[in-house]
């Protein structure tokens, strides 16, 4: 079966959410059952890796409520990513469950992704497939909505998710709990709804200071479009 990289920015950082994707089940504080993969080997390699754009958090998770994790190629700087090394089978069947698709059948997209680069296969929510680079001879391939994020509403991830993807950001990259809150709190919806002392928490630093809760005013902070 052929390979490629399915590349992650959002809570599938952390190899043992992706693990829920690849095996089925319920993962603890979720509200989502998952089918799994025909194939539920864990992936060949996992890198770190870093991408053109950036991730913003936006719509109401059904799986853990709270802001999702998108990526958009157009915002400056780029995004902390994990790339894992999976058959072509194995990415279809992921990415199925995140469209809430049953898993089973190859999406067509995945071939047109990896020649043009872009892939529409809906107007939901990661239904698009966009091709971010190549490692190792192979494409790279993530998903994420078909709008910028400057089109949409920022909404504030809940902290059990945005605790995942903390967590596979330390994992992944190897870097400690500052530099991870340096990187999270500049993300449209969490930047001016999420302290930093509170993003410490969910990083594995201290608790929040006295006084300080784990949100701040519901602000839209702009982000320059490229």
């Amino acid at each position: 079966m052929p390979l490629l990289w399915y590349v992650a920015y959002g809570s599938n950082l952390h190899a043992s959410r992706l693990d829920w994707y690849l095996r089925g089940g319920r993962p603890p504080g979720g509200l989502r059952t998952y089918p799994g993969c025909r194939d539920c080997r864990p992936p060949e390699r996992t890198v770190a890796a870093l991408i053109p754009g950036g991730v913003y958090f936006a719509g109401e998770s059904r799986a853990w409520t709270g802001g999702m994790a998108f990526y958009d190629p157009g915002l400056p700087g780029r995004a902390a990513a994990r790339g894992y090394l999976v058959t072509v089978e194995q990415f279809a069947d992921i990415a199925a469950q995140e469209m809430y698709r049953p898993p089973g059948a190859d999406l067509a997209g995945i071939r047109a992704a990896i020649t043009t680069g872009r892939a529409t296969l809906g107007s939901g929510r990661y239904e698009t497939l966009l091709r971010v680079g190549t490692r190792d001879g192979l494409p790279m391939l993530t998903f994420t909505a078909p709008h910028r994020a400057v089109d949409v509403p920022w909404t504030r991830p809940a902290p059990v998710y945005l605790g995942m993807l903390a967590r596979g950001l330390r994992e992944a990259h190897g870097w400690d709990v500052a530099r991870t809150v340096d990187y999270l709190a500049g993300r449209p919806g969490v930047a001016g709804r999420w302290s930093r002392s509170a993003l410490r928490v969910v990083a594995g630093g201290g608790p929040p200071s006295d006084g300080e809760s784990s949100s701040d005013s519901s602000v839209r902070v702009p982000v320059r479009p490229v």
